[in-house]
Formats: structure tokens, C-alpha cells, sequence
């Protein structure tokens, strides 16, 4: 099964993305119970999720607002 962990797993709470790999907690989580066409769909939204998420963090000076915790 593909998947887009890199195994940076720090939750950005700004976006709501996980900055390894963009994926939501949700996404994370139910990711072997998607079909192969949902997986897909996700995948292809990384990237953009991705960008705006390091665009939003280089904008960010409040500590609190950067990635929390590793998992």
C-alpha cells in the first residue's frame, strides 16, 4: 500500500496538516481503511498542502503557532 509517511510526524496546528506529510489526523488515521481511489485523491492534494503550510510558517513568529511535538 502507498503512502506518503515520511516519518516527520509533527502536526502543524495552524493547518491542521501534518508537516512530514500533509495528511490531517483523520487522513492519517483511517488511511488503510480508503480505497486505493481515495489514497490517490489525498495524495494529489499534498503537494499544495505542503506549500501553503511552509509559505504560512515562514509568515509565522509566534512560537505557538509553529509544529508541535513529534508523535
Amino acid at each position: 500500500m502507498q503512502t506518503p509517511c515520511i516519518h516527520v510526524c509533527s502536526m502543524v496546528s495552524a493547518t491542521g496538516f501534518c508537516a512530514g506529510c500533509g495528511r490531517t489526523l483523520q487522513e492519517i488515521g483511517g488511511w488503510t481503511n480508503y480505497t486505493d481511489a481515495e489514497r490517490r485523491r489525498i495524495i494529489a492534494q499534498l503537494p499544495a498542502r505542503l506549500a501553503t503550510a511552509v509559505a504560512r510558517s515562514r509568515m509565522t513568529t509566534n512560537p505557538a503557532e509553529r509544529p508541535e511535538r513529534p508523535l
